[in-house]
């Protein structure tokens, strides 16, 4: 064989191996085509540091060496279809992009591989992010230490995870530094509703969303993501008014998440996110806790907070409305793996010395709201129950009593609840949201309530010179008490008095959180 014709099979031989000036260019200026776009403003300048990179691998022009066990695989196998593919872009080794995306921050890399199926093999593996870890890690511990980290962590953890173990690590350690930042904001109390203040702040600071999930007899799951949230001081209403709903008739069950998506400059939907379940529905058998209409919709409360909205000529779902109590809220929606979550119910310190542990001391604050604003408000306390007072199995508590006038309360506005659809929207008379949370002598939450109410005629009404309009009554009631009102309507306006509150504790209830046998 000529020595011009070895010379010739060594030449393109070296062809695969060897990047050439021009040809790097071409790729280079392809692969900022598709990555350029990802980038916001305040990012524009890495693009500067990629080409003082790039142009000096230009000119070294020497053969990449592969040390990454899993770009050493994805090169091997990309070397079958090299030959044949015609875009320049995947003609590029990934050893290169790999050292590129070796600049770019944890935000950008996670955004660039939804560029193609490429980007997205080699924006997972874990040398990227484990080193993005090691760094998010370091922030809460001294500097020194970082080094520690990568030599006892990096030579065994990065190389037996498997993939994309170390992305998923990361964004958690994002998330849960970002929990703990705003866990101080929920230790400031309103000392007039009792719950905290920044509730609403910590909320929407952490990306914290809501979807509910519905499964029919078939096993199918449907997942609807929220329309728009209203805030309260004391609780959460969720609203959902999707077009195309399964029929209410095939669904079997409904459940309620918590979502919280790590806080990227990119789509809400393609955030790394976390789902917590807040609550289980079984939507089978009658309900009929709550039933109001209008001339277009009814409303049926399912229980657990939420109401479903049905067209009235026909079975479909219309809406859901979901209460949301802020007790402890921000915890329920978080995933365990983000903010363990601590027992929902604490017992009361043991007292055999007080005979009536557990009849008094107790606080409530009590709201009316229609999502939009507050009806009425007004915070209770030094309220007790005597031991010959308990009957029927409840334990009740006088907040306003008819006998004494000063203590009545008048409502503000109409009570009406305002329903909407993405094509209609309407208000419902004569129904509204109840909000109540009842505290114990140690200053605990002991019953927390945010559920739709009713208010009705009242069957029978008694004589008062004070009044001389309608009398009216409101009834919440779930296995742990119920709230009664009463109410009288002024004659020739349209105000309402709150002249007698009641609220009944469940005696198995009391027993099971003092210790007492009641």
């Amino acid at each position: 064989m000529s020595s011009q014709s070895v010379k010739t099979k060594k030449q393109d031989a070296e062809k695969h191996s060897i990047i050439t000036s021009k040809s790097m260019s071409r790729l280079f200026v392809t692969f900022l085509g598709y990555f350029a776009p990802l980038m916001p403003l305040h990012h524009r300048t890495l693009l500067d540091r990629f080409t003082v990179f790039v142009f000096h691998i230009l000119s070294r022009e020497t053969k990449m060496s592969v040390q990454n066990p899993s770009v050493h695989r994805m090169a091997s196998k990309r070397r079958v279809t090299l030959k044949a593919c015609g875009n320049s872009l995947e003609r590029m080794p990934p050893e290169i992009i790999l050292r590129i995306l070796s600049y770019l921050d944890a935000r950008s890399v996670f955004c660039i591989s939804f560029v193609n199926k490429l980007f997205h093999e080699l924006s997972n593996i874990n040398s990227i992010w484990y080193q993005f870890y090691i760094r998010e890690h370091a922030k809460k511990k001294k500097a020194n230490q970082e080094d520690h980290m990568i030599r006892d962590l990096g030579l065994v953890g990065v190389k037996e995870r498997p993939e994309g173990y170390w992305r998923k690590t990361f964004f958690t350690e994002i998330a849960s530094l970002n929990v703990n930042k705003w866990r101080k904001k929920l230790q400031h109390i309103d000392p007039y509703s009792g719950l905290p203040r920044h509730t609403e702040e910590v909320l929407r600071s952490l990306c914290i969303t809501w979807e509910i999930t519905v499964t029919d007899g078939s096993g199918r799951r449907s997942t609807f993501e929220q329309s728009h949230a209203s805030f309260s001081s004391t609780a959460v209403f969720v609203f959902w008014g999707a077009v195309s709903w399964p029929s209410f008739n095939q669904l079997t069950s409904l459940e309620l998440c918590g979502v919280s998506r790590v806080p990227l400059h990119c789509p809400a939907p393609y955030r790394p996110a976390w789902k917590s379940v807040m609550s289980k529905i079984k939507l089978q058998g009658e309900h009929s806790e709550l039933c109001v209409a209008d001339k277009i919709v009814k409303m049926l409360y399912v229980g657990q907070g939420v109401t479903l909205g049905f067209w009235q000529d026909q079975c479909g779902i219309a809406f859901v409305i979901v209460n949301l109590h802020n007790h402890r809220l921000v915890e329920r929606s978080l995933h365990a793996s983000i903010s363990p979550c601590a027992a929902s119910e604490v017992s009361a310190l043991f007292d055999d010395v007080d005979p009536e542990y557990g009849l008094h001391g107790y606080s409530a604050y009590i709201e009316l709201h229609n999502t939009a604003r507050v009806v009425m408000s007004d915070r209770f306390s030094q309220l007790f129950c005597r031991r010959d007072q308990i009957s029927d199995g409840y334990l009740p508590l006088e907040l306003i009593s008819e006998n004494n006038r000063s203590l009545n309360t008048h409502l503000v506005g109409d009570v009406s609840l305002p329903w909407r659809t993405e094509a209609l929207h309407g208000t419902i008379k004569d129904c509204c949201m109840i909000n109540l949370t009842l505290w114990d002598e140690a200053k605990q939450p002991f019953w927390c309530v945010s559920a739709p109410v009713v208010m009705t005629k009242a069957n029978q009404d008694t004589v008062s010179y004070d009044y001389d309009g309608e009398g009216f009554s409101i009834l919440y009631q779930d296995s742990e008490g119920r709230v009664e009102m009463r109410l009288k309507q002024m004659e020739f306006k349209e105000q309402y008095f709150l002249v007698n509150l009641m609220i009944y504790i469940s005696v198995a209830k009391v027993n099971k959180h003092f210790g007492r046998d009641y």
